[in-house]
């Protein structure tokens, strides 16, 4: 385990930049007037894979050793996404293991971008398990997806691009999984300006980082069964927590519904479609706007990558207060 540090990431955006423009920090009046603060959203949904993971990947296989056969890792979509997509443009060849039952529309896209593609285990944490077997078995390098200090530096360029679009940012929401977005979110807000505020949001369902954070030891939960793919973790790893447990503010916990609305929400104000831990800062900001009343928020839109059955099922759903029906005829 190595370390993340300011200095990482900004050696990163040089190599980020050769692949990647900048995403979009965009001011939403009215979903600024809902809230009660000025609402920006980071578009990282606009990225090549639909997701900020590409940003690490990047800057994982520029800095990777090409005697290695290959790599190897394990994901629910995004972060496999970005490891397959990064691979092809190094021509390295990538392995990815996702549980069974894995959303079929980020499976189809993982092949598309060259991987070999394994089913294994019930979740993501299974999945994870068998990567070191295949590491010994096939002499690949297995990319843990929460302990490769690249993968935060490069998706912490994000974070950078926040401050220099809106240099008076008061508070930033990102959703947590693995941890890589909110630590680079921390690192480059301790840097810049230690007075913007962190706020994490996970999943009441995968609650592990939020209830070591607030235990302040390592706690493993038994399941993470939510819809939000990209917040289904089981266990908290050392590099990210490291820095969680020191730099974050708050963790916002949301219900199955409360992550669905937010979906909903973000179809609504941003026209944008957003997965479910992509919309979770979104549907998290609801329960902060007392606190965050009047200030600058950004929200990170994390990732695009929802699949077709979850999206009918949830538009489908009765929607909030002052929320349009999308289901309606006519609509």
């Amino acid at each position: 385990m190595t370390s993340v540090t300011f200095q990482g990431i900004l050696a990163a955006r040089r190599v980020v930049a050769q692949f990647l423009q900048p995403t979009p920090l965009i001011h939403y009046p009215e979903l600024s007037e809902r809230l009660g603060f000025h609402a920006y959203i980071k578009h990282e949904n606009h990225l090549p894979t639909g997701c900020f993971k590409v940003r690490g990947g990047l800057n994982f296989m520029h800095h990777f050793n090409a005697e290695c056969r290959g790599v190897v890792t394990a994901t629910r979509g995004n972060h496999g996404q970005s490891i397959a997509y990064a691979a092809g443009k190094f021509g390295v060849q990538a392995t990815v293991v996702v549980p069974h039952g894995n959303n079929r529309e980020k499976n189809s896209a993982m092949r598309a971008y060259g991987a070999e593609l394994i089913e294994h285990g019930v979740d993501f944490d299974e999945a994870r398990e068998l990567c070191e077997t295949l590491q010994t078995e096939r002499g690949l390098y297995y990319v843990h997806p929460c302990m490769e200090a690249p993968l935060f530096h490069g998706v912490g360029t994000y974070s950078l691009e926040i401050f220099e679009s809106l240099p008076n940012v008061d508070a930033i929401i990102v959703p947590i999984g693995g941890g890589s977005g909110v630590c680079g979110a921390i690192t480059v807000a301790a840097a810049i300006n230690p007075a913007v505020q962190i706020i994490g949001v996970q999943a009441e369902n995968a609650p592990a980082i939020y209830l070591s954070w607030k235990a302040g030891k390592h706690i493993q939960t038994d399941s993470c069964d939510t819809v939000a793919d990209g917040l289904a973790t089981r266990v908290p790893f050392a590099l990210p927590f490291s820095l969680i447990k020191e730099g974050i503010d708050t963790i916002v916990l949301l219900s199955e519904s409360e992550l669905r609305e937010g979906i909903r929400l973000a179809l609504r104000y941003t026209h944008n479609l957003a997965e479910g831990a992509g919309a979770s800062p979104i549907a998290a900001a609801h329960k902060l706007t007392d606190t965050l009343a009047g200030k600058n928020v950004v929200m990170v839109m994390s990732g695009g990558n929802v699949d077709t059955g979850t999206l009918k099922s949830v538009l489908a759903e009765a929607s909030g207060p002052g929320e349009p029906a999308y289901n309606r005829a006519g609509d």
